[in-house]
């Protein structure tokens, strides 16, 4: 264990910031969480953690990775890699994150989204251990997505934002239009927390299980899934965030996942073995925070590119 190489890790969400040090899930040596305000304040607060155990005497890190909300700039090839560009979350547009962490710190820094970075962890240390492709999903205070392809996070022209695709509307069953401030009713704009607290007027988690909420969020979700199923053909779908909390989600969206592939699909396994194929995250709320230190280590090994 001394011998360990140790991370720093920071999950940077949108309410708040997970800061924590260790090696992965079973060798996590400081932890601490504080909520997200101004970059100003924020950012100087995560790199005081990490200030506070040099200064303790505490093992040398080796790198850091942030897992962060977006959209962000994850390209080690552009001039504002590192950057959170154009998010919704008043006054973090244009940050230099990454870098202020870098120079602060003077390690190699790891950056990508908060859910590529769960992804990575799921797959490593979680419910995605021993797959060669994987998707996760978080169904929280928005939709999104990663993908992990052979080990490696999917990415091409930016990071992948899943929680926007379109899929079916029908107005006359829902005429709630959707509460994304780009694209109205897109996946996140008609499934996320907020589209089921302003279409019912009362906060997902105090609906009942047999309120209709339920059977619509389940639609929409399973609609999405059928988009990724034959996109990307994953071997497994992970969905955590708030709303996955409500765990009667799961067989709905599995069975009419089922109903809408209506048998089409080049996978017996996912046909026969549906509850191995949608599950739950097997590192629950802690998969960002580890995604970030799994994301410094593969920047590690990769020499710091």
């Amino acid at each position: 264990m001394e011998d360990t190489p140790l991370y720093g890790g920071i999950e940077a969400g949108g309410t708040k910031f997970v800061c924590a040090i260790g090696s992965g899930p079973d060798d996590i040596r400081a932890e601490e969480r504080f909520p997200t305000t101004l970059p100003a304040e924020t950012i100087p607060r995560a790199i005081a953690f990490f200030h506070r155990w040099q200064d303790a005497g505490g093992p040398a890190l080796s790198a850091i990775g942030i897992a962060s909300f977006g959209p962000l700039d994850a390209d080690p090839t552009s001039p504002t890699f590192g950057y959170i560009t154009v998010p919704p979350k008043p006054g973090w547009a244009n940050t230099d994150f990454a870098g202020a962490v870098q120079r602060a710190l003077g390690l190699p820094v790891a950056f990508d989204t908060d859910v590529n970075a769960a992804a990575l962890a799921e797959w490593r240390w979680g419910a995605g251990q021993g797959l060669h492709t994987l998707v996760y999903l978080t169904v929280g205070t928005g939709i999104g997505g990663g993908a992990v392809v052979h080990g490696r996070l999917l990415h091409g022209l930016a990071h992948p934002e899943m929680g926007h695709m379109r899929i079916p509307h029908d107005r006359r069953r829902d005429p709630f239009p959707g509460t994304c401030l780009f694209h109205g009713d897109c996946w996140e704009g008609l499934a996320a927390g907020p589209a089921l607290e302003t279409r019912w007027g009362r906060p997902a988690e105090t609906l009942p299980a047999d309120h209709p909420a339920w059977e619509l969020e389940a639609e929409y979700l399973a609609l999405g899934l059928m988009n990724l199923v034959y996109a990307l053909a994953p071997q497994r779908i992970i969905l955590g965030g708030g709303v996955m909390e409500q765990s009667h989600l799961f067989p709905r969206i599995r069975q009419r996942l089922l109903q809408l592939l209506n048998g089409y699909t080049a996978s017996p396994m996912l046909l026969q073995d549906i509850e191995r194929y949608i599950v739950p995250p097997a590192l629950g709320a802690r998969a960002g925070v580890l995604g970030a230190i799994a994301l410094a280590q593969q920047v590690l090994y990769a020499g710091g590119e």
